[in-house]
């Protein structure tokens, strides 16, 4: 199977991981060795609920016995997409009341740009440096480390960047401006929080000269903050929301929201202005609306917060400069990328689940299953203790 994988499956890396899975159930997978691994990545925050939570997986198997998928998105009326948008627009403060469903994350941002430029009539767009919203053409567009962009120029034009939680680049934001992006926290950066009202700020500013806000909580969203989406936490309401990744329970989804007033406009001159022919589709909106239900309906959301509490209690160590994030979206900011990859790969072989992300190396990734037990955390976190103090001579990078 490794062969075959390395033959005919296209890598993203030169080095993958390359763990065969057997089964996955909670917070754990299975490799066909009969290892067990200990989740503390979820997917890259997308199993928000665990592996095969129960409710998802009967949600799943009761829409596979009714249909599959039908018709183009928007045409027919299915009834787990239209529950699902409608218990969103509940949960969701106004004027986010419609919602438009994608495939995935970045097909979201895709939605959420194109909607920015046909409601203001604008095209400028701006997002922020060490930005990560994708990796289609137009998300591309609007990440903010070149090192990852070059290779595919030409990308869409008029997209300028700002620093995140630097204030006074907001005044760059002009009536010119069709929208400004912005992650509610900063991912493949390293899980940077807003400070000072950042964010208030910045849509203040948008407000003043007629540009839209989109908050991109693909990340963030679901639970994963404490609250159902990260700019809860901020007091602020975008106008467009994108979001993906937990939504799905483990499938793949994305969406964006804004007002009624704004998505219609998507609908008419032209007609079409948005399509997909995958988007909403019915298992994976059973799948989803199960999870939100789960998430939306317990104590999944305040529990977060406990569970940060107990990392960020333990996982202290000379090694460990800095936890960032918030919920269970954090990042461990180690004193060097060296140590960050021992980590990583250290801990995989004796049984515990870590990852990197994108433009930050000296970060490690915990983002567990919201469902991980307080047991759990202080089994894997002992685990990464351990490494850290076996670790020796480091590299200075």
């Amino acid at each position: 199977m490794k062969e075959d994988f390395f033959t005919y499956q296209a890598q993203t890396t030169p080095h993958p991981l390359a763990m065969e899975i057997s089964h996955a159930e909670g917070s754990y997978i299975f490799a066909t060795n009969g290892k067990k691994y200990l989740d503390f990545v979820a997917g890259v925050s997308a199993c928000s609920l665990g592996h095969r939570h129960p409710r998802v997986v009967e949600a799943i198997k009761e829409q596979l016995d009714k249909y599959l998928h039908v018709m183009v998105y928007g045409e027919y009326i299915q009834q787990p997409a239209v529950e699902l948008t409608k218990l969103l627009a509940s949960l969701l403060p106004d004027p986010l009341e419609k919602t438009y469903l994608t495939n995935s994350g970045t097909e979201a941002i895709e939605g959420s740009l194109k909607l920015a430029r046909r409601v203001t009539g604008r095209s400028q767009i701006f997002a922020a440096k060490l930005a990560y919203h994708g990796n289609t053409m137009g998300s591309m567009s609007v990440m903010g480390f070149e090192e990852r962009k070059q290779a595919f120029r030409p990308l869409i034009p008029d997209v300028s960047f700002i620093s995140f939680n630097n204030e006074d680049d907001i005044q760059l934001i002009t009536n010119k401006t069709a929208g400004v992006i912005l992650e509610t926290i900063q991912g493949g950066a390293g899980f940077i929080t807003p400070k000072k009202d950042y964010l208030k700020k910045v849509k203040n500013r948008c407000e003043e000269v007629g540009a839209l806000l989109i908050l991109d909580e693909i990340q963030p969203g679901f639970g994963r903050t404490g609250k159902l989406f990260g700019f809860q936490n901020y007091d602020i309401v975008p106008d467009i929301v994108a979001m993906g990744k937990g939504m799905g329970g483990g499938l793949p989804i994305g969406a964006f929201t804004a007002s009624s007033k704004m998505m219609n406009q998507l609908q008419d001159n032209p007609k079409l202005g948005h399509i997909t022919t995958f988007g909403g589709n019915p298992v994976i909106a059973a799948a989803a609306l199960a999870t939100l239900q789960e998430i939306s309906g317990g104590d999944l959301m305040s529990e977060t917060l406990e569970k940060e509490k107990i990392i960020r209690s333990l996982l202290i160590h000379p090694f460990i400069k800095e936890v960032r994030g918030t919920g269970l979206m954090l990042a461990l900011i180690m004193t060097t990328s060296d140590i960050a990859n021992q980590v990583v790969l250290q801990c995989q072989d004796n049984g515990l689940i870590l990852f990197w992300l994108l433009f930050e190396p000296k970060a490690v990734r915990i983002t567990p299953p919201l469902t991980i037990s307080a047991e759990e955390i202080k089994k894997g976190c002992q685990i990464i203790l351990d490494i850290l103090n076996n670790i020796q001579n480091p590299k200075n990078n």
